[in-house]
């Protein structure tokens, strides 16, 4: 199960962005035995932003290079534009993420541990309700304030 931390208290709802499926369904697994509820998941940038605006998620986590190329950016864009959800890149091309991280908070690198996972979704959560947690997750690099 998860940390004990706020992440598991609020069972966030979240959207995978991944278009490899093998990924996406080992993180779908991840997320439900987290106590984490999966919204969507989706394998372009269409798909993400549509899934997003519907679904209006928690959190997304977002690969930067989709089945449509390097759309992930565009995709934490769209999505960090709706304050009701916080993205985290989740990409081996951290080098790819612009200066101002493009709205996401920071970025899980790939291969990811399910530790570092669950510790930057217990993180997410403090940010997300305004509490002052622990500093950030090893595994997690915060985006430049």
């Amino acid at each position: 199960m998860g940390t004990g931390n706020a992440a598991a208290d609020a069972g966030l709802r979240i959207l995978v962005v991944e278009d490899e499926a093998l990924i996406a369904l080992e993180l779908e697994c991840l997320l439900d035995d987290l106590g984490h509820v999966t919204v969507g998941v989706a394998g372009n940038a269409t798909e993400a932003i549509a899934m997003g605006r519907s679904t209006a998620p928690d959190v997304a986590l977002v690969d930067i290079h989709l089945v449509d190329g390097p759309t992930g950016i565009d995709v934490a864009r769209a999505l960090s534009a709706d304050r009701r959800t916080t993205v985290v890149f989740m990409t081996a091309n951290a080098k790819r993420i612009p200066a101002d991280f493009a709205g996401a908070i920071g970025v899980i690198a790939k291969p990811y541990s399910e530790r570092v996972v669950a510790s930057t979704l217990d993180y997410v959560a403090d940010r997300r309700a305004g509490r002052d947690g622990p500093a950030c997750p090893d595994g997690f690099s915060p985006a430049p304030v």
